[in-house]
């Protein structure tokens, strides 16, 4: 089932096009990673999803049906976790999560029982009388996860949600995140962090200028494009009529022998190492320790943007 499909989305900020005939779709169960450099509409284009903004033209559909300020119905069945924090300082833990909890589900009881098992799930037990000012960073981003999840919403929005917290935090917000949409949540996450992504993505859109560049899996997107594997090799003594014929093949991009390591980037390929060390035995090259990197979501994402994702 399709929970999401946006067609021809297009938003204005005066002469500033955010969005330009942007395109998405989203099935049931996935894990949807929406990546881009800063200014590439990924937070305009949510925005929008959730009617928190207009739009100058198409159409958006969340669960088969049209999506519409009013429609209430369908913002019950959806969850978000936003880059900010957005609770409220003059409230404890527990009082923040039945706000936002209540802003769904009216019954009294039904909303204690959601919101003591938010408070499980992102493990702030030992912290419900604290009122955020007292949180760390960490807590306090899982604070914003537990706001965002008690009504244990269809689909959820993540917005960078482990921006500025230790590694301990950020291991522990991915982790719920999967047991959440192991649990059935369809989930949607942005993030400036390359790994989170391939982490815990199980389809990748890559957008930049308000615009879809690439869509697919990780290895959907690896074989789009053009870069290949690395290759580090360990090598005591290389002439430089190796070192030129190795330079020569095809599909060598660059070549580098600095400190007894050759270094190669190679063009996307099945045999570029076997070929490698074919032609450094056929020059009777001793070699030693070989090391092999298939190319990586951020080199996808560079070669298809031109930018680092942090810019």
């Amino acid at each position: 089932m399709t929970i999401v499909n946006v067609e021809n989305l297009v938003k204005r900020y005066s002469d500033v096009v955010a969005l330009d005939h942007f395109n998405l779709q989203i099935e049931a169960g996935e894990v949807f990673g929406l990546l881009g450099p800063n200014g590439s509409g990924k937070t305009t284009a949510i925005n929008c999803m959730l009617q928190l903004l207009s739009f100058d033209k198409g159409s958006i559909e969340l669960f088969g049906q049209p999506m519409a300020p009013t429609r209430y119905d369908l913002k019950r069945r959806v969850g978000v976790v936003p880059q900010e924090i957005a609770v409220f300082d003059e409230l404890n833990v527990r009082e923040n999560i039945d706000y936002f909890c209540g802003l769904y589900v009216d019954s009294g009881a039904e909303r204690a029982k959601l919101v003591d098992e938010a408070i499980e799930f992102v493990g702030l037990q030992d912290y419900v009388r604290f009122r955020p000012k007292k949180l760390s960073g960490g807590l306090k981003r899982r604070l914003n996860i537990a706001c965002g999840i008690a009504h244990k919403p269809e689909l959820v929005f993540f917005d960078e949600p482990t921006v500025a917290v230790d590694p301990q935090s950020r291991n522990s917000i991915l982790e719920g995140i999967l047991r959440l949409n192991r649990e059935g949540m369809t989930v949607v996450y942005t993030s400036h962090y390359m790994e989170e992504v391939e982490q815990i993505c199980s389809r990748i859109m890559i957008m930049d200028h308000g615009r879809s560049l690439a869509c697919g899996t990780q290895d959907e997107l690896v074989r789009m494009v053009s870069t290949g594997e690395k290759v580090e090799i360990e090598v005591a003594d290389l002439s430089r009529e190796a070192l030129g014929a190795l330079d020569s093949l095809a599909f060598v991009r660059r070549v580098e022998y600095d400190d007894k390591v050759l270094k190669l980037l190679c063009d996307n390929g099945p045999h570029n190492l076997a070929s490698v060390l074919g032609l450094l035995q056929e020059r009777n090259v001793a070699f030693g320790r070989v090391y092999s990197e298939p190319p990586t979501l951020n080199d996808v994402f560079l070669e298809i943007t031109g930018k680092e994702l942090r810019d």
